[in-house]
């Protein structure tokens, strides 16, 4: 249960809106959080786009007053095109928003109440402009807080996993198109309407983008800091949670990064860890404000005094779509080859040995082969994780270990080494490590997915011989779990995975020659760690008012005489099960419905159908927008092709309409 404190040491003064006024004349909307005091203190900088008047306010206001009531002045900026800001939000991550940042950044530090020390922090888009940011290395940045972020732009985000397509590429696309229909907000700016209208013409449909880019080449380079850790001079505060999708590159920046740096990794979902769900959370406002007195007001404090990774290991549960709290224990990792060992099983005909076999086997998966692996991204909403896999290891190649005699810990990267050979020159190979408990349910704990015929680097498309071997190298998501006295470890192997990723365009079969195929484990064997604040604290809450209540339901359906699956995810009143609310102190109201419909033949990739359908609604009495949008994906061999349209209405009135066409080349997909 989080504490609320309402007694902080400052009084804190709000400004909702403050511009900043850029060198090119384009005006920047900020939120301002400003202790009062005479004094000059340090400021925190959080940069997105996701709307600070209606969108993140729900979780600025209890963050960022929690800092400045600890004597911090905190600046929410919306980027470039977005919220109440000037000018057109053209794509993700462009050189154009880190050069607004520098400038941002420079505001800040000649603001009178400022002495020149400034942080950043975010999450998600936040955390990775917060690196990407750092890297540039403007002279008043000190340090930076990470959350659910990402150091290569390709390998681990929402577009490609192992050179293969994540549909949530559509779906996040789909989102953004209806978080930037929303108005400019009159009060606030009073022209804002052209603003609106403008930004509607021309705002890109940026999934047609993405697929533009199938190959890890100079688009996904940039911005990705894995490319060069030492461009980044700061310390740096990592962290994320099992439940979201970018933990991987906390392990990398760990390993990567010269500067004063800590990670931790939780239970949680796409959320800040104070808020964190599953359960249990942190506090993660407590650890992130010993940080920025330690780098911003240079106060001596224990915030190092930890190991470098702090992660939680997670102990087997029954598995379930609605998973509220994970038991397990925190360890620490001061020296990563030190701490984990790995140990190595090679494939058997559907067993996992000590020794090597000399057979051969093949994998000829359906197409519908993961309905039930829950979110590629938790976002803390029931319903998203994985349930009990014993339905998609059903349609899978399966091998297992002996039932283990002690419990056995893993933390790390589980890597499967594979020989094989493709009948088709695409191909995709997708493997699960499990846990089987003795009662029978079957517990994901870790997966990964390879585009075969991609280059080691990812850079290049090297279409698959028929019928010729080669070797290849899979790692599996990082993860931390203690397998239980008991059970056994399991290996799913299969070729395709749906509706997480779409599928190649045809049917085909792998030949493993299982000589060389082998699972290593990253066996854990180090401590405890008690060094994590599990209390979590927030300042109050935004005053909201909930209208409606919200719901996401989840059906799976198969129409028997065709042979075909349909998934189907209905977020009513809120994308995340939020509900209609309005806030209280802009008189907003705010409403977003999306439905995601994914069907698939198993005899047939092509019939891959993803339609998302969106209701964006937002504004108040007198000026109410609704906005309503319809985009569908196909393929064909050569061709991904998106359709759909957009309408917005004004007061009940029609004032914008856009139609979508378009026609994307697959190349390696």
């Amino acid at each position: 249960m989080k504490k609320i404190i309402k007694d902080f040491k400052y009084e804190v003064k709000v400004i909702e809106n403050k511009w900043i006024v850029l060198k090119d004349g384009i005006r920047l909307s900020a939120r301002i959080w400003l202790p009062q005091t005479s004094e000059k203190i340090p400021a925190i900088l959080e940069y997105i786009p996701y709307r600070k008047n209606d969108g993140t306010r729900t979780r600025d206001e209890p963050m960022h007053g929690y800092f400045a009531g600890n004597g911090y002045a905190v600046v929410r900026v919306d980027m470039r095109g977005s919220g109440e800001s000037d000018g057109l939000l053209k794509d993700e991550y462009l050189k154009q928003e880190q050069d607004d940042a520098l400038e941002v950044i420079e505001w800040i530090a000649k603001q009178k109440w400022c002495d020149g020390n400034i942080g950043m922090m975010g999450k998600s888009w936040g955390g990775f402009n917060s690196l990407q940011v750092a890297a540039r290395k403007p002279k008043n940045l000190k340090a930076i807080i990470v959350v659910g972020f990402t150091d290569d732009r390709y390998n681990d985000d929402i577009h490609y996993k192992g050179g293969c397509l994540l549909n949530d590429n559509f779906w996040w696309g789909n989102i953004m198109l209806a978080y930037q229909s929303r108005f400019v907000d009159p009060k606030i700016d009073p022209e804002g309407r052209v603003k609106w209208l403008n930004r509607l013409e021309n705002m890109p449909l940026w999934p047609v983008l993405w697929l533009e880019h199938t190959l890890k080449d100079e688009y996904w380079k940039h911005g990705s800091v894995s490319e060069n850790y030492d461009d980044i001079e700061v310390p740096v505060f990592a962290l994320d949670g099992w439940a979201d999708s970018y933990t991987n590159p906390v392990f990398a920046l760990m390993q990567g990064l010269k500067v004063p740096k800590k990670a931790i990794i939780g239970p949680w979902a796409h959320v800040y860890p104070h808020d964190g769900a599953p359960l249990p959370a942190m506090g993660f406002l407590q650890e992130a404000l010993k940080w920025w007195d330690k780098w911003l007001k240079n106060i001596d404090n224990d915030v190092l005094d930890c190991p470098m990774i702090q992660a939680y290991i997670e102990n087997s549960i029954k598995p379930n779509s609605k998973v509220e709290f994970i038991d397990g224990r925190f360890v620490g990792i001061d020296d990563i080859e030190k701490d984990i060992k790995y140990s190595h099983y090679y494939l058997n005909p559907y067993q996992l040995k000590q020794e090597k076999s000399n057979s051969y086997i093949k994998i000829n998966t359906l197409q519908n082969h993961g309905l039930l692996a829950g979110e590629w991204m938790g976002a803390g909403v029931l319903g998203e994780s994985p349930c009990d896999q014993r339905l998609d290891d059903g349609m899978a190649v399966v091998f297992e270990s002996e039932i283990l005699q002690d419990n056995l810990d893993i933390l790390g990267f589980p890597l499967l080494n594979v020989k094989f050979s493709s009948d088709k020159e695409k191909a995709m190979l997708f493997a699960q490590l499990s846990e089987v408990r003795d009662d029978g349910f079957v517990q994901r704990v870790s997966y990964g997915v390879l585009n075969l015929a991609l280059s080691d680097n990812k850079e290049k498309f090297e279409p698959l011989e028929k019928d010729k071997f080669i070797v290849k190298q899979l790692k599996l998501d990082l993860c931390g779990h203690r397998f239980s006295k008991g059970s056994k470890i399991r290996l799913s192997l299969a070729n395709t995975f749906w509706p997480m990723f779409w599928p190649m365009p045809e049917i085909s079969t792998l030949t493993l020659d299982l000589s060389e195929c082998k699972i290593s484990l990253p066996i854990f064997n180090g401590k405890d760690s008690n060094k994590i604040i599990l209390e979590p604290q927030s300042a109050p809450l935004t005053p909201l008012t909930l209208l409606k209540d919200g719901r996401v339901d989840r059906t799976i359906t198969y129409d028997v005489l065709n042979d075909t699956w349909t998934c189907i995810t209905d977020g009513v009143g809120g994308v995340f099960g939020e509900g209609v609310y309005r806030f209280d102190e802009v008189d907003v109201l705010v409403e977003h419905n999306l439905k995601r419909e994914l069907s698939l033949k198993n005899d047939d990739p092509l019939s891959a159908k993803y339609t998302i359908a969106q209701k964006m609604k937002i504004g108040r009495e007198n000026c109410m927008i609704d906005t309503d949008i319809i985009l569908t994906q196909t393929s064909d061999m050569e061709y991904f092709y998106i359709k759909g349209d957009m309408k917005v209405k004004e007061n009940e009135k029609l004032v914008f309409e856009k139609k979508y066409n378009h026609k994307v080349k697959r190349n390696s997909l």
